[in-house]
């Protein structure tokens, strides 16, 4: 049985990037863990991790809850940018 943490990391409305955290995991699977062969799904996942925590700094400063948005609405955003 999972923790309780690692079920809300497999959680699509607490972690936005549970895809690029399987692509990651997968890639180093796939690639014996050496890590350079993996840059680019880090670089995703960094960039994942970044993108929605300046989304929820910006809506915890303006007192939105919940700060994070959930898969449903974060789907909605990215589909309004394009």
């Amino acid at each position: 049985r999972m923790s309780r943490h690692a079920q809300q990391l497999r959680d699509h409305d607490i972690n936005p990037c549970v895809a690029e955290t399987d692509a990651s995991r997968k890639c180093m699977d796939d690639n014996n863990y050496n890590k350079d062969m993996c840059t680019a799904y880090f670089l995703k996942y960094r960039s994942c991790r970044k993108f929605w925590h300046d989304i929820m700094m910006q809506r915890r400063r303006n007192g939105v809850k919940p700060e994070m948005p959930s898969a449903e609405e974060r789907k909605k955003m990215l589909e309004s940018m394009g």
